[in-house]
Order: C-alpha cells, then sequence, then structure tokens
C-alpha cells in the first residue's frame, strides 16, 4: 500500500492507465449482468463503458492533488487521462 503513496509522475501514469482498464472490466461485467436481466443485448455500449472508464480518473486525479499534496503522480494521471480521452475521440468520432 505504500508503494501507491509515491510522489513519482510515472506511478501517476501506471495509475492512470490501470484505473481505467479496472473499472472497464468492472461496468463490462456489470453490463453482462444487466443483459442477462433485461434479456436485451448492448445496454451498455463499448463508447459508453469507455468513457465512464475515462472519468473514474477524475476521482483519483483529486485524491492525489488535493487530499495527499502529490503534484508529480497528478500530473502523470491527468497526462494519462487526455491521452486516452483522445484516444476515445479519435476512434468513437
Amino acid at each position: 500500500m505504500n508503494k501507491l503513496r509515491t510522489d513519482t509522475f510515472v506511478m501517476g501514469l501506471i495509475l492512470g492507465i490501470l484505473l481505467p482498464l479496472i473499472a472497464f472490466g468492472l461496468f463490462y461485467l456489470i453490463g453482462l449482468g444487466l443483459d442477462s436481466a433485461s434479456g436485451k443485448e448492448g445496454v451498455l455500449k463499448p463508447q459508453t463503458l469507455g468513457l465512464i472508464s475515462i472519468f473514474t480518473n477524475l476521482f483519483t486525479l483529486r485524491y492525489y492533488l488535493i487530499k495527499l499534496k502529490f503534484d508529480r503522480t497528478g500530473r502523470g494521471i491527468l497526462m494519462m487521462t487526455f491521452i486516452l480521452t483522445l484516444t476515445y475521440f479519435g476512434f468513437f468520432l
């Protein structure tokens, strides 16, 4: 747990990519459950899941910048959020 409390740019990049991937996986499983419960396919579309997953970085960014005052880690998370957002809009627009 102490590894997560380091103020490095690389740590921010790692967190910025891992947390949206984990969130995407969780939301995908929730979507599968909703599909089977409703009897319809595609209740949560991949585009929606991707955008929600990128949005989860904002909570992590706020935690590292405001509560812990880790500017370098926050910058890494912010940079990865921008990269993921540009990639999202590049694929889906």
